[in-house]
C-alpha cells in the first residue's frame, strides 16, 4: 500500500526528502514563483504543507500520513563537485546566466563511535535542521572507466549516496561498528547505545545558483571557521544516470573556466585537517580523504 502511493506522489512531482518514521512521509515539491522569501504553514486532517519561496524557486514540503511508510527507504545518490571561489565567482555565475536561489544558514553535527567506526569507511552521520542522514559511498561503472575523459572526469567528482530513513541509518550504523544496537525512535537512547559522539559541528551560509542545464545545482559556501568552496551538484534517484551527472557537472566546470585535475577539498576535509588533525591523519592514511 505504501509503495503504491508512493509511486502515485512521484508521479504528481512529489520527491521524497525524509522519512520521519510512524506513519509519516515528508516529501517536497518544486514550483517556479516570480516572488521574493517567505514561508507559509497550514494543517488540515493528516496533512502538513510548509511552503517556503526563495526567489525564483519555491518549495513546498508536504507530511501527510501513509500507512506503512515507515518501510519505505528513500535514497538517492548525490553527484559533486567542489571547487575554489572567489570574488569573481559570483560575476562568472551572473554573467553564464545563473539564477540566484536565494541564501540560507544550517548547522550541522557529525557523529561517530571514538574508534571512528563509520568515518574509517568512508561513512558520514550528520543531522541537519532536525533531520539525520547519512552519506555513503557508491562504486563506480565499468562504463566510466574504459574512457579516459570519462575517468578524468569521475576523479574530479565525489559520489555518496545519502540514506534519511531513520530506521535504515540505525541498522546501518549497526552494521559498519562494534556496538549493539538496535533501532528506537528515542534519539539519546539510540546515541548512547551505538556510542555515537560528536566530533564536528560548524554553521555554513549558502548561496545556491540554477542554471539551464536540468538539475545541476551550484552552491557557495562559507562556514564559520573561516572556510570558502564551491560546489557543482546534481542529486539523482538511486540507479539514476551517473555518467549524465558527470556530463553536466563537466559542462558546467567549463562554463565557470574551472580548471586542474584535482579534487579541491570540502569544508569536513578542511574542519578536521584544522581541528582534529589526528582523525585527519588517520583518514589520510586509509584513503578516505
Amino acid at each position: 500500500m505504501a509503495l503504491l502511493v508512493l509511486l502515485v506522489l512521484l508521479g504528481l512531482g512529489l520527491e521524497p526528502i525524509q522519512d520521519q518514521g510512524q506513519d509519516h512521509l515528508r516529501l517536497r515539491h518544486e514550483l517556479r514563483h516570480g516572488g521574493t522569501r517567505n514561508s507559509t504553514s497550514c494543517k488540515q486532517g493528516g496533512e502538513e504543507r510548509v511552503r517556503e519561496v526563495v526567489g525564483a524557486r519555491c518549495e513546498e514540503v508536504v507530511t501527510i500520513k501513509v500507512p506503512g511508510a515507515a518501510q519505505l527507504v528513500v535514497m538517492s545518490v548525490e553527484v559533486e563537485r567542489k571547487f575554489v571561489c572567489n570574488a569573481d565567482t559570483l560575476k562568472t555565475l551572473e554573467e553564464i546566466g545563473a539564477v540566484c536561489l536565494g541564501q540560507r544558514q544550517f548547522c550541522d553535527q557529525y557523529f561517530d563511535t571514538p574508534k571512528f567506526d563509520l568515518t574509517l569507511k568512508d561513512m558520514w552521520l550528520r543531522k541537519r535542521k532536525g533531520c539525520w542522514e547519512l552519506k555513503c559511498p557508491t562504486t563506480a561503472d565499468k562504463a566510466e572507466e574504459t574512457s579516459g575523459e570519462q575517468s578524468k572526469a569521475a576523479a574530479m567528482c565525489s559520489r555518496y549516496k545519502e540514506i534519511t530513513n531513520l530506521p535504515e541509518i540505525q541498522l546501518r550504523v549497526k552494521e559498519d561498528s562494534e556496538t549493539e544496537t538496535s533501532p528506537s525512535q528515542e534519539e539519546e537512547s539510540w546515541m548512547s547505545r551505538s556510542n555515537l559522539v560528536c566530533f564536528a559541528e560548524f554553521t555554513t551560509v549558502r548561496r545556491s545558483f540554477t542554471l539551464e542545464e536540468e538539475g545541476v545545482q551550484v552552491d557557495l559556501d562559507e562556514a564559520d571557521f573561516g572556510f570558502h568552496v564551491g560546489e557543482i551538484e546534481v542529486l539523482l534517484p538511486e540507479g539514476g544516470d551517473v555518467q549524465s551527472a558527470l556530463e553536466k557537472i563537466e559542462r558546467t566546470a567549463g562554463k565557470l573556466g574551472l580548471t586542474g585535475d584535482k579534487r579541491v577539498e570540502g569544508k569536513m576535509h578542511a574542519y578536521l585537517r584544522r581541528n582534529h588533525p589526528e582523525h585527519f591523519a588517520r583518514l589520510l592514511s586509509e584513503h578516505i580523504l
